[in-house]
C-alpha cells in the first residue's frame, strides 16, 4: 500500500469505507434493477439482488437487515410484474431464491450482533480491569500538576504493558513509568505486580535505588510463583524519579528505558541521560548497584516520560518519531494539554497507524506567579499542537 493511500486510511479512510458499506446494499439493488431492464430476458439480476442483505447483515441492524431484504424482493417481483413475466416457474424460483437468501442474511445479521456484544463485554471487562490495576493519578501531587494516559495501538484494544504510577510520600512525589515485556493478559499480571510493588516501597524505602531493588524481588517472586523457566525474558524497561520536596531537584533511576524528557518554561528541552546505562528490572537482580542521578527542576519546568510506544512510532517512510525535536520550542498551558497534542501529533505522523502501545507521564513544576494549570487562559489551537 503506497504512503497517501495509508494517510487516507489513517485521516479519513476509516470515515470513507463506513459510509461506502452503508450504501452499497441500497445501490445493489439499483443496479440491479438497471440492469434487469436493460438486458435480454435471458439475463437476470437476481445474485445482484440476494447479495444486497448479505453484506447489509455484518454491518446493519436486524430491522434494517430485514428492510434490504424485503426491499430486494419487491425488486424482483416489480421488476416481473412490469414486464409482465411474473407468471411460470422462472419467476417464483428467482423470488424464491431472493427471500431464502434475505433469511439467511436476518440469521447471520442475529449471530454477528450476539458475537459483538459478547465482545463489547469482554471489552468492557477488560477495560475495567485495567483502570484499576493503573489508575490516572491525581491533578496535583504535592504542590506539582501532573497528567497521565494510556494510548492503546488499536482504539478498541485497552490490555496492555505500559504502566504509570505517581505517589506523594515522605520523601517527595515518587513517580514510576514502564514497559513490561509482551501484551495481553500475562502482561497486565506483570504490571500489577510491579505498580503494587512500586506503591509499597515507595512509602517505605529511603533511596531511589531501595525502590528498584523491591520492583526487582517482586518480579522474581513472582516468576518463581508461576514457575516460569524463561525469567530472564520476563523484564521491565522503567525509569523510576523523585521529585524533593519544594521540588528544586529531580532524582533518577533509568533501568534500560527511554530517557525522560526535561521541558523547559522557554521553550527548550533537555534529554534526562542517565550517566551509566542499566539493564531493565528482571534483568539485573543484585548483580551491581543502581546509580541514581540527579537535576535541576527550573520553575516552570515539565518532566515528560514516556514508552517507546512513542519513541519508536514511524511515519511512513520508517522514519522515527522525535519527541524531543517536536517538542523543542513549543509551550503548553500544563501537562494535560502537552499530553493531548504529543498524542494528536503522533497519530498524525504515524498516519493513525501505531503498532505498540504508549504510557505519557508528565509532572510540571509552576513558576511563580502562573496561574493554577491557567485555567483562565484562552487555548487557540495552533499553538498548543505540535504542527508546524
Amino acid at each position: 500500500m503506497g504512503k497517501w493511500a495509508r494517510r487516507w486510511r489513517g485521516r479519513g479512510g476509516d470515515a470513507g469505507s463506513r459510509r461506502f458499506v452503508r450504501v452499497l446494499p441500497v445501490a445493489m439493488i439499483v443496479v440491479g434493477v438497471v440492469f434487469d431492464l436493460l438486458t435480454p430476458a435471458a439475463f437476470t439480476a437476481v445474485p445482484i439482488f440476494a447479495a444486497a442483505p448479505l453484506i447489509a447483515a455484518p454491518f446493519f441492524g436486524t430491522w434494517s437487515t430485514i428492510r434490504i431484504g424485503a426491499a430486494a424482493l419487491i425488486a424482483v417481483a416489480g421488476i416481473r410484474i412490469g414486464t409482465g413475466a411474473l407468471a411460470g416457474a422462472v419467476p417464483f424460483i428467482e423470488m424464491l431464491t431472493v427471500l431464502t437468501v434475505a433469511v439467511q442474511a436476518v440469521v447471520i445479521n442475529r449471530v454477528v450482533l450476539r458475537g459483538n456484544e459478547r465482545l463489547a463485554s469482554a471489552r468492557m471487562i477488560a477495560e475495567t480491569a485495567m483502570r484499576a490495576v493503573l489508575p490516572v493519578p491525581p491533578e496535583r501531587i504535592g504542590g506539582l500538576q501532573v497528567a497521565a494516559r494510556y494510548e492503546a495501538a488499536q482504539a478498541d484494544e485497552f490490555v496492555g504493558g505500559d504502566l504509570f504510577a505517581a505517589a506523594g510520600t515522605p520523601y517527595g512525589v515518587r513517580l514510576l513509568l514502564g514497559d513490561v515485556r509482551g501484551k495481553g493478559i500475562e502482561a497486565v499480571g506483570a504490571v500489577a505486580v510491579v505498580i503494587g510493588a512500586f506503591r509499597e516501597a515507595a512509602e517505605q524505602e529511603k533511596s531511589l535505588a531501595g525502590v528498584a531493588r523491591r520492583l526487582e524481588r517482586a518480579l522474581a517472586r513472582e516468576s518463581a510463583r508461576r514457575g516460569d523457566p524463561d525469567a530472564g525474558e520476563g523484564f521491565v524497561t522503567a525509569v523510576l524519579a523523585e521529585i524533593s520536596p519544594g521540588a528544586r531537584t529531580v532524582r533518577m533511576v533509568n533501568r534500560g528505558h527511554p530517557d525522560p524528557l526535561l521541558l523547559y518554561g522557554d521553550g527548550a528541552v533537555e534529554a534526562l541521560t542517565p550517566s551509566e546505562p542499566a539493564l531493565p528490572l528482571g534483568m539485573d537482580l543484585g548483580v551491581r548497584a543502581d546509580r541514581q542521578d540527579e537535576w535541576g527542576m527550573p520553575p516552570g519546568g515539565t518532566l515528560l516520560f514516556y514508552t517507546d510506544g512513542l519513541s519508536e512510532a514511524r511515519d511512513a517512510d520508517g522514519v522515527f518519531y522525535d519527541p524531543a525535536e517536536r517538542l523543542r520550542g513549543r509551550l503548553f498551558p500544563g501537562p494535560e494539554e502537552l499530553l493531548s497534542a504529543l498524542a494528536d501529533d503522533v497519530r498524525l505522523h504515524t498516519g493513525g497507524e501505531s503498532t505498540d502501545d504508549m504510557a505519557l507521564l508528565a509532572v510540571a513544576r509552576q513558576a511563580k506567579g502562573q496561574p493554577d494549570r491557567r485555567r483562565t487562559v484562552k487555548i487557540v489551537k495552533r499553538d498548543t499542537t505540535l504542527s508546524d
